[in-house]
């Protein structure tokens, strides 16, 4: 090894990074020799120099002066999490001509565009493949394994937390409410779990996954957000008896190109039942599993850990590597390209199988006027499924799986099917998807 030894600066030790900075030491040698270059991990910036680490590190590599580390290293690794102050942070190293490694999923869903320009002023380079699946290898897929092929869509689990929550109420029969407290008991939602079971942590990382898909930059306000709260206790057992299970699910989608115009992308998140025999359906507690469906290559599963220390710093050192490599070879810092510049669809655009149930009238003329609701907005319905309600001799419940339309027709159905007279309620609407 003739270069020189390369200085490393770490921003951050909570559970990724403390693991992290423990293999950097632990595993020196070793990965230097794949690197071709010995490297230092010359400090790790916190905010508190004596706070609890999941793992123990020399007490003399932390610091509180981040800007220091920076401006001594070679590559920055950023492991703070949040908007501020890693933005500043990682514009700062990068415009410096720094490498850049970060698992900061909600930066890059809000700030990638500005990032990777900040990259391109200083030559150097983003990498974040810990950012949209943790321990799933999906970014360099997508950025280089398939980046002479078509995607069309990318479909996928990517949330542990709420896989894990879903799963326990398919599995164990609890309630979702039961499924929530054991989470929390268990570590996997934070003391506000609302960027998990509202869906936000998922919507960033398919921000993340479509401008690599697509080669376009999808803002993450374009992205229909739905989470699991508001699913009810009819919805998952009728999923259940219907012979699907319900999973949140983040997609990216190419639409075909209308008339005079080009191919649209659409991004969204929102809980969806899967038919048992889809492999996802069976991707259980706290795993993460991405599909992507592609022109040439056809359909690749990527499966494996979503969330953990251990399991994200496993990726972290991964883009180490690889960003120590480029530097010691002297190569060019790759950039990520939106030029395709594709127009961003509105979720009413999209196609999508709706799974609707209601409490209506059981009384003649019934089945043909929500029927008439149904044939009006040109909406084919695939399965039908009724039966009465235990409470109410005068009522029963109705369950309507339709054939695939856009959203804005699906919902207008259901608007009117809120105003037929032999509708008492709509009780739940949720989308199939994966069949």
């Amino acid at each position: 090894m003739t270069h020189r030894t390369l200085k490393v600066a770490l921003l951050g030790a909570g559970s990724v990074g403390a693991q992290t900075a423990r293999q950097l030491i632990e595993r020196r040698a070793e990965l230097a020799q794949r690197i071709g270059a010995d490297f230092e991990l010359i400090g790790i910036a916190v905010r508190n120099l004596h706070g609890h680490r999941d793992v123990e590190l020399p007490q003399q590599l932390f610091t509180t002066d981040a800007d220091r580390l920076i401006d001594e290293a070679d590559i920055v690794i950023e492991l703070i999490g949040g908007i501020e102050p890693a933005r500043t942070y990682i514009e700062r190293a990068l415009s410096d001509g720094k490498d850049v490694i970060t698992a900061n999923k909600a930066l890059l869903a809000a700030h990638q565009v500005d990032i990777f320009e900040a990259g391109r002023r200083g030559g150097a380079e983003t990498w974040y493949e810990a950012a949209a699946a943790a321990a799933i290898p999906i970014i360099r897929p997508l950025q280089d394994s398939l980046v002479g092929d078509r995607i069309n869509r990318v479909l996928g689990i990517v949330n542990g937390s709420t896989n894990y929550i879903l799963d326990r109420i398919d599995t164990a029969g609890i309630t979702l409410e039961e499924a929530l407290d054991e989470a929390s008991r268990l570590g996997y939602l934070e003391a506000d779990p609302s960027a998990d079971v509202e869906g936000h942590d998922a919507a960033a990382k398919a921000t993340i996954l479509a401008g690599l898909a697509f080669h376009t930059h999808v803002p993450r306000s374009a992205v229909h957000t739905e989470g699991i709260t508001q699913l009810t206790t009819e919805q998952l057992v009728a999923a259940k008896r219907d012979g699907y299970v319900v999973k949140l699910l983040a997609i990216a989608e190419r639409l075909p190109a209308k008339p005079g115009e080009r191919d649209a992308v659409n991004v969204r998140v929102y809980p969806a039942m899967v038919p048992t025999d889809h492999p996802l359906a069976a991707v259980h507690g706290g795993k993460n599993a991405i599909f992507v469906e592609a022109l040439d290559a056809g359909d690749l599963m990527f499966y494996g850990a979503g969330a953990g220390g251990v399991e994200t710093s496993s990726t972290v050192l991964s883009d180490f590597v690889l960003a120590a490599k480029r530097i010691v070879r002297g190569a060019p810092a790759e950039f990520v390209s939106f030029d395709a510049n594709l127009r961003i669809a509105d979720i009413s655009e999209v196609e999508s199988s709706w799974h609707i149930t209601l409490h209506v009238a059981d009384e003649p003329g019934v089945l043909e006027q929500i029927s008439a609701v149904f044939a009006g907005n040109e909406i084919s319905v695939r399965a039908l499924h009724q039966e009465q309600l235990a409470d109410s001799a005068a009522d029963a419940s109705l369950v309507v799986v339709t054939h695939r339309a856009t959203e804005g027709r699906l919902q207008r159905t259901v608007e009117q099917l809120a105003e037929a007279s032999a509708v008492r309620a709509v009780i739940g609407v949720m989308r199939v998807e994966g069949d």
